[in-house]
């Protein structure tokens, strides 16, 4: 049970379960959730580790840089599966995602 509070905890913040929802949507840098989330590095890395905390993420590092994930296991559950179920990640949010793709910043910012 204090597993499923402590997902629920941390996805019950806004911020938190949008970048939550842009990483089911694909792995990123610190500088694509900067760009898309337009926040300091120093907020997104708070989210990471409550992210990372309650096992909703996984990081690996890259050089200097920290590429996140959803953690698999973490999509199975079944409370994750309902929250997901219920919420689809903002078109922006989608748009700039994608937009951070298409102009590589993970290449020209973090290499």
């Amino acid at each position: 049970m204090k597993k499923i509070l402590k997902i629920l905890d941390t996805l019950s913040e806004e911020t938190r379960m949008r970048v939550f929802l842009l990483l089911t949507n694909g792995d990123l840098c610190v500088c694509e959730l900067v760009n898309i989330l337009n926040m300091k590095q120093a907020r997104i890395s708070h989210i990471m580790k409550k992210l990372n905390d309650a096992g909703l993420a996984n990081s690996k590092r890259d050089g200097k840089w920290i590429i996140y994930s959803a953690k698999p296991e973490a999509l199975k559950l079944g409370v994750v599966k309902g929250i997901l179920g219920d919420l689809k990640i903002s078109m922006s949010d989608l748009k700039k995602m994608r937009k951070c793709k298409n102009d590589r910043i993970r290449e020209t910012c973090c290499k």
